[in-house]
């Protein structure tokens, strides 16, 4: 029924319908029919899904918004909450790690023999590991 409404901008609906085996009338009573009570349920939930997005910033994911929805009283599956989500567009802001300074000393600390004095006279004068 959507790849007929897709294309009635191109050609008519009395000849797709035949094309596809699918009576006019069937196709227009299909329109007047009200959304389901989980399309509802849908559109409820996504609005919510939204306004828990934008109160955090824009940064939590499915997971954490699932956790918000719980805490608020909704019992929605986490794959549900993932699915509306990818179908709006909400992704969760990425977080990076700072990275790590290095704890401590180095253990065995070689003396500076040469002191950045690479060039030699002779060969086989300076050598190092």
């Amino acid at each position: 029924m959507l790849s007929i409404l897709g294309n009635t901008c191109c050609w008519p609906v009395r000849l797709l319908c035949r094309v596809l085996d699918v009576h006019p009338s069937g196709l227009y009573a299909w329109l007047q029919q009200p959304h389901s009570q989980r399309h509802q349920a849908d559109l409820r939930l996504t609005g919510q899904i939204k306004q828990f997005w934008l109160e955090s910033g824009c940064v939590y994911g499915y997971r954490k918004i699932h956790l918000d929805l719980r805490d608020s009283g909704q019992q929605y599956g986490v794959n549900r909450v993932w699915r509306l989500m990818k179908r709006i567009g909400i992704k969760a802001q990425v977080g990076y790690r700072s990275p790590r300074a290095c704890k401590g000393e180095a253990s065995i600390v070689s003396p500076n023999r040469l002191q950045r004095q690479f060039n030699p006279d002779a060969p086989d004068e300076r050598w190092v590991t």
